[in-house]
């Protein structure tokens, strides 16, 4: 649109006040963070059409105070269920592997804030859904995993200039970090108690320490059995990285096991899977069911009482404490750090630290060599 009059407001860089070709009011430009906004007043007259702006210039010194949040033209209206639209959308294009997990700690963010216009989504009002969401007895980890999710829709709206600023989103202290790990009799009685189809995924996990996805989705394809490796591909990890691991030892025998196993015979048409772990030649989905059964069966297990009295019996295993068992072992059988964290799949030194977990039986070892040390 053709400017035709302009008038300079105040010393160097506090805007201008412009007047358009086939326009009466007056349009207020100034600058917030580099990027130009130019608004209408609403008003011809320049006395008001002053008043205006110099209103907009005490909101954006505001924001730098930290005082108030400045909302641009474009985000006075805007609602904070579309900024949750364009991060589901950007999740979808990156292909992010945690899809179902991601909808379910969108889900309540949706549910409270949706319909909010995003200036009214203060640091104020984020704690007030933070505190209602505890009072419902939510874990702190599960708040977090949804206000995470509230600040990246804030942050994605910020790069992409639809938002000048957000507010600060507070994280909460994380007291349940899970620390369980098997010892080799745990694990044997469990592996005795599994059905068939799962007992060489336990063992896999016990051994190499993958995730459950990484391992189900392992195909022949994969396997290098004349050059004894196995190839993880980039697309089925969950850090977007492939990676190698020999095979040897046990785990030879095992991929051996699974090489005879992928002949199956249904209704006597002979076929062969593709998949290394499979129950009769269908991929392994949800064996929950299956894994909390063996762990009742093989004494590891956790009584509750209702509050009728009556006993339920709980899992204290779960599958991904494999994933800490072969971390552990790897690290006290001498395996270089860096080493096992290729063969894991662990790329920050802060969780792999996390799951090298000392045992009690650690902690009694080293107490026994240091009173063999003061008794020498």
């Amino acid at each position: 649109m053709k400017i035709v009059e302009r008038v300079r407001f105040g010393s160097r860089g506090q805007g201008t006040l412009v007047r358009y070709e086939g326009s009466r009011n007056w349009h207020s430009c100034y600058c917030v963070r580099g990027k130009e906004h130019r608004e209408s007043t609403e008003t011809a007259e320049l006395k008001l059409a002053r008043r205006f702006h110099r209103q907009k210039l005490d909101e954006i010194a505001a924001d730098r105070q930290g005082l108030k949040t400045f909302m641009g033209p474009a985000a006075k209206n805007l609602r904070l269920g579309e900024l949750l639209d364009s991060l589901e959308a950007d999740y979808r294009l990156r292909g992010v592997k945690s899809w179902a997990q991601f909808q379910s700690h969108l889900k309540p963010i949706r549910q409270h804030f949706a319909e909010w216009r995003v200036l009214e989504v203060t640091a104020d009002a984020i704690d007030t859904y933070i505190e209602e969401r505890l009072e419902a007895e939510m874990a702190a980890a599960t708040v977090n995993r949804e206000t995470q999710l509230l600040g990246q829709a804030l942050r994605l709206a910020r790069e992409r200039h639809r938002l000048t600023s957000m507010p600060t989103i507070r994280h909460l202290s994380e007291q349940n970090i899970r620390q369980g790990f098997f010892e080799a009799d745990e694990f044997r009685r469990l592996v005795a108690a599994l059905p068939d189809y799962l007992q060489d995924v336990t063992r896999f996990a016990y051994l190499v320490g993958w995730r459950r996805g990484e391992i189900l989705s392992l195909r022949w394809t994969d396997v290098d059995r004349a050059g004894r490796v196995i190839r993880l591909r980039s697309e089925e990890s969950k850090n977007g990285r492939g990676r190698v691991v020999t095979v040897d030892g046990d785990l030879g025998e095992l991929i051996e096991r699974r090489w005879q196993a992928r002949l199956i015979s249904a209704k006597d048409v002979p076929r062969v899977t593709d998949l290394v772990f499979h129950n009769q030649g269908e991929p392994i989905v949800d064996f929950r069911k299956a894994w909390a059964s063996a762990c009742v069966k093989a004494g590891l297990y956790y009584v509750v009482k209702d509050e009728a009295g009556k006993e339920k019996q709980f899992p204290e295993k779960l599958f991904h404490d494999l994933r800490r068992t072969a971390v552990r072992d790897m690290v006290r059988a001498g395996v270089p750090e860096r080493v096992a964290m290729e063969i894991s799949g662990h790329r920050t030194r802060s969780v792999f630290d996390r799951y090298n977990i000392v045992s009690e039986a650690d902690l009694r070892a080293a107490m026994q060599k240091r009173q063999a040390y003061a008794s020498a």
